[in-house]
């Protein structure tokens, strides 16, 4: 027997008082539930209801059963929607810590528009890596190098100097001969770019132009280097919209122009659905939020 079912027939009729209205308000037709009520006396060893040609009520023992009854059907119909819940739950994205608030509001809005819920998580480029392999979040945008890339933000230096917005070559920043016992200006690498395929290669061109090891700094957070960039003219490596968002000049690398980062979208488990849509039906989304040039086609 179906308990859930009896019980909610149960309920909707005697709520009713009708065996007519209490089953068009279950959804069911009127057969099915009168035979339904009938298997629950028979199988709680009492009768529930008393019927007559217009109306049923409530015998003693119904009164009795009615609140437990109630209690079942609620239960059901709450571990149903929870279950519905849990099926939908909330995509967890592993993001850059370098998107802002505003441009992660507007990829949550493009997400509802898709019939996602998405859960944004800012990390670090290898924390990133380390959640989507373990599952920790559904999908991850992961730093790769720009040729290989979906999306790429162009980057360059923040500075505060500069007639204009040219490019600036790294051998101007080459301390002179005097300067030897001076501190050199540097240039601050975030979280984001301190990986291999940008990292190393700006590490071979700083020893190419002939500036000091020291000139090319991993930044603790990106408020200290911008506190540096101003308070003591280094310069920062960003994307436009960072040094936009910083009050800061931004200048294309001169020996370096194309210099960019690139983002892939990877998720945990191939058969996901959902984090596979997400890549198709909010890459405008993504773009706008890692202020990139470029789009996944």
């Amino acid at each position: 027997m179906d308990l859930v079912g009896a019980c909610r027939a149960f309920v909707t009729v005697s709520e009713r008082g009708s065996f007519t209205v209490g089953a068009a308000a279950a959804r069911m037709a009127q057969s099915v539930a009168s035979r339904r009520v009938a298997a629950l006396e028979r199988h709680l060893g009492g009768r529930l209801l008393e019927r007559t040609a217009r109306a049923a009520t409530l015998t003693p023992f119904g009164r009795d059963m009615l609140p437990l009854a109630t209690s079942l059907v609620r239960l059901a119909d709450r571990l149903e929607h929870e279950a519905e819940e849990a099926r939908r739950g909330p995509l967890r994205l592993a993001v850059p810590d370098t998107c802002g608030a505003g441009p992660l509001a507007r990829l949550i809005a493009a997400a509802h528009g898709a019939g996602l819920l998405l859960d944004p998580r800012p990390a670090a480029p290898a924390e990133r890596a380390e959640l989507v392999r373990t599952r920790q979040v559904r999908a991850a945008l992961l730093a790769t190098p720009a040729v290989e890339a979906a999306w790429t933000v162009p980057l360059g230096l923040a500075v505060t100097d500069g007639a204009d917005d040219g490019p600036l070559y790294l051998d101007t920043l080459r301390p002179g001969r005097t300067d030897r016992d001076q501190r050199a200006r540097r240039i601050w690498l975030q979280t984001e770019d301190d990986v291999p395929h940008i990292r190393d290669g700006l590490a071979r061109l700083r020893d190419a132009v002939g500036l000091r090891p020291a000139q090319l700094a991993g930044a603790h957070g990106v408020a200290a280097a911008a506190g540096e960039v101003l308070g003591r003219g280094d310069a920062l490596l960003c994307s436009p919209a960072q040094a936009a968002e910083l009050g800061l000049r931004w200048r294309p690398v001169g020996e370096a122009p194309e210099l960019a980062r690139g983002f892939t979208l990877a998720v945990a488990d191939a058969s996901d659905p959902e984090a596979a849509l997400l890549g198709v039906a909010c890459a405008a989304g993504i773009a706008g939020c890692l202020g990139a040039r470029e789009a996944a086609a």
